[in-house]
């Protein structure tokens, strides 16, 4: 069975298993870990294993390897893009900070290495939020690649951002439309969605969570039925830590194609012949790192 396979090459390669909540049911199964952006990021940095294999999209390997010099960093398909990341590039980000000379510059961890290198602090959808508020309110900010995230927090804290019109594919899907024939068919029960949705999404919600955040409401609520707006791969964590609860999707179309890229197969394949190795140059990976290290100390 490739779940004992991955088991012993794991012991072999002295490597753990990191996977995001928007990956298949199965290869959460067999990870050592499974969390958010934000969950994924603090792991990374307390490993004692010598090899990573990140089960996510690139983005998500990129920061570990950053993170983590000395380590070998796997990703079992390196196909597996985020759309939104690629939405800006480092030369892009240089031309918009040319326009707003002392602005701050921040950016969601859903980005290239490129882009952090750019910036002075990343944010997830965790900790956006508490992140922000550490930065001055005489300060301009600038806000990269979600506008939908940007617009969320810029609300909450009541100033403006300068937004980039980056967004992603899989949460601009849901609509409020969704939401109300979900209501109808679930009377009562909660709708939690998460903060890349549009904002007319969010303004029908009852909780805009990340989802690590999703999780620790899911635990903590006394609902039996939950309506969840965000990519589909979370359905079967939430189901798995709360057996006695409906967990409901709040739409049918909420299924990122390159979250699903890892498998079963390719994950032993990468173990098997260590790879895909993820790297990024030493001066891109020291500039990004900065800006890494700067959020995981708010």
């Amino acid at each position: 069975m490739l779940e004992e396979e991955i088991e012993r090459l794991k012991k072999e390669r002295d490597a753990v298993i990191l996977a995001h909540n928007y990956t298949r049911g199965e290869v959460q199964d067999v990870a050592d870990h499974t969390g958010d952006s934000l969950e994924l990021a603090r792991l990374a940095t307390e490993v004692d294993a010598s090899v990573i294999v990140f089960c996510g999209v690139y983005f998500m390997a990129e920061t570990a390897a950053i993170l983590n010099p000395s380590k070998t960093v796997l990703i079992p398909d390196p196909s597996a893009g985020c759309p939104m990341a690629d939405m800006i590039t480092g030369d892009q980000l240089r031309e918009l900070k040319a326009k707003h000379p002392g602005a701050v510059a921040v950016c969601y961890v859903n980005s290239t290495a490129e882009v952090k290198a750019e910036c002075d602090i990343c944010v997830t959808s965790g900790n956006a939020e508490k992140v922000m508020a550490t930065i001055p309110r005489d300060r301009e900010i600038i806000f990269v690649p979600d506008r939908h995230l940007g617009s969320h927090v810029s609300a909450l804290e009541g100033r403006e951002y300068v937004l980039w019109p980056g967004y992603c594919p899989t949460h601009a899907r849901l609509t409020a439309k969704a939401i109300a024939d979900a209501r109808a068919q679930y009377p009562g029960a909660p709708v939690l969605v998460h903060p890349e949705c549009p904002k007319d999404v969010r303004d029908v919600a009852d909780e805009r969570l990340s989802t690590g955040g999703m999780c620790r409401y899911a635990r903590e609520s006394s609902a039996g039925t939950i309506i969840v707006g965000t990519e589909t791969g979370i359905l079967h964590r939430l189901r798995k830590e709360n057996p006695s609860k409906l967990f409901v999707p709040a739409g049918d179309r909420m299924v990122c194609p390159n979250m699903k890229k890892t498998t079963l197969e390719n994950l032993a394949a990468s173990l098997r012949e260590m790879k895909t190795r993820v790297s990024v140059p030493e001066e891109t990976a020291a500039k990004a790192r900065r800006a890494i290290d700067a959020m995981l100390a708010v």
